[in-house]
């Protein structure tokens, strides 16, 4: 990445560049809506400093890049902008690192409200390229980010949604990932698609947040209405 850096600092054209094959992981915050209906515009930019500076720190372990943050919304990728065979095991430690933070995450002025990630990955090829020129932003396109980010919104609330592609890669590796079959999910755009969930890892020691049951559109919505609930009666 410092080469495009670079090359934008001498005023250079950055060509686009196509990747075989890559990682991308999608989340966001569930029940970020009904947080900052809690919350004044400065309590939710010191919530996602917080939170946004402790992930920042937390992938640096990691040789991953951070492609953006868009409100509640975190996305890095694996093997952009340098090629490297591991993206899918990077990518998916990763993850897993992230929902043990923020299952001990607490948001400074609402202390007993829980932040619940959902998180998605999806392994394939991408092209990625700096656009703009006032604010220019290195960004990925095609049918793998469009993939990863139905991975995370049809995923649930402290849980690693994979796809079936990324699954295999993460098998291929021998890393000893524990994978769950989901089933057939329907992703929009894509129909029904074999998915899973991931775990953890053997050699994963760090604690993992207990999610929710699956049995509703979006049970993490449904819990933080409860717990504001809860705390609208005691108020």
């Amino acid at each position: 990445m410092s080469s495009v850096a670079d090359q934008l600092k001498l005023g250079m054209p950055v060509a686009p560049e196509e990747f075989d094959d890559v990682t991308i992981y999608f989340s966001d915050i569930v029940g970020f809506t009904s947080i900052s209906a809690y919350s004044t515009p400065f309590e939710v930019v010191d919530l996602l400093n917080d939170l946004y500076t402790a992930f920042d720190s937390t992938i640096n372990h990691y040789n991953v890049y951070k492609v953006e943050t868009i409100g509640d919304a975190y996305m890095v990728v694996g093997g952009v902008p340098k090629r490297i065979d591991d993206h899918a095991t990077q990518i998916a430690t990763m993850a897993l690192d992230l929902l043990h933070l923020s299952g001990k995450f607490r948001i400074r002025h609402l202390p007993n409200i829980p932040l619940m990630l959902r998180i998605g990955i999806h392994t394939g090829p991408c092209c990625a390229g700096v656009v703009g020129l006032t604010m220019p932003r290195y960004c990925l396109f095609g049918d793998t980010v469009n993939t990863a980010s139905r991975m995370e919104s049809t995923g649930s609330a402290w849980r690693i949604h994979v796809s079936e592609r990324t699954s295999a890669a993460l098998r291929e590796s021998g890393g000893a990932y524990h994978l769950e079959y989901r089933g057939l999910t329907k992703l929009k755009g894509k129909g029904e698609m074999p998915t899973y969930w991931l775990l953890g890892k053997d050699d994963f020691r760090k604690e993992l947040p207990t999610p929710p049951e699956i049995g509703h559109t979006n049970p993490g919505e449904i819990n933080i209405a409860i717990y504001f609930m809860d705390i609208s009666w005691h108020a």
